[in-house]
């Protein structure tokens, strides 16, 4: 399988005033097509700083990191938006909807920087919502939508560029257990589909309905574990 991302021996630093502030320290972690990972940590571990550097929404201080053979410290501006464009789906955890504009409108969004014509972008969003049983909620408002409602509009807008990964950000954090649950399944649905899924959390229980899951301290990645039951 393909290796989606690759982290060598990253590092990441930021300074206050002269002051040296490490956030992640020599991390080496992969992910390959049709995984499914956690990363969990507590807040301040680094697990943010690292999915920031993944997302290509900020550059490591030393190391190596490629997304799908790339590399990402050498990259301009314009490719780093491009590999956002069409490699990675974000989801987050207070959804960033735009209340003015309705469930499909929403998840239309990213396909008006992608050349798409009117009736494509349609189509496609169409598509996406559907994908998260949400085909009966194409012209609601997200303040028309449950909180699990309106996550599923968030993951529909992340998928619908058919992006290489789906980066979730404490995608359950802003629900209640029933709603998160919802999410959760549905991740595992679309990972049985094909998509990668890279997934950072504080919440053991939602790591480990992972099929991999890593703990990140003090900047440090630990040992991946597998999830998967055994198989006789």
């Amino acid at each position: 399988m393909n290796k989606i991302v690759e982290c060598r021996n990253v590092c990441k630093s930021y300074f206050q005033g002269k002051l040296e502030v490490p956030a992640l320290r020599n991390v080496n972690f992969t992910v390959t097509e049709g995984d499914y990972t956690a990363i969990i940590g507590p807040s301040g571990s680094g697990k943010s700083t690292l999915m920031n550097l993944i997302g290509c929404l900020d550059k490591a201080t030393s190391g190596s990191l490629l997304i799908d053979g790339r590399e990402v410290e050498t990259l301009t501006e314009n490719e780093l938006a491009d590999i956002r464009l069409e490699k990675i789906g974000f989801v987050f955890q207070n959804f960033q909807l735009l209340n003015t504009l309705t469930a499909l409108e929403n998840v239309e969004l990213p396909l008006t920087y992608a050349g798409l014509t009117r009736k494509q972008r349609r189509e496609r969003a169409e598509e996406a919502l559907s994908r998260v049983g949400l085909s009966d909620r194409l012209d609601f408002y997200p303040n028309q939508l449950s909180g699990g409602q309106k996550q599923r509009v968030a993951i529909a807008r992340a998928l619908v560029n058919h992006p290489r990964i789906l980066l979730a950000d404490e995608p359950t954090g802003a629900l209640d257990s029933r709603s998160g649950a919802q999410v959760m399944d549905l991740f595992e649905e679309l990972n049985r589909e094909g998509v990668t899924v890279l997934m950072i959390t504080h919440d053991t229980g939602i790591a480990h309905r992972a099929q991999n899951m890593v703990e990140i301290r003090d900047g440090e990645l630990g040992h991946l574990e597998d999830n998967r039951p055994n198989e006789e």
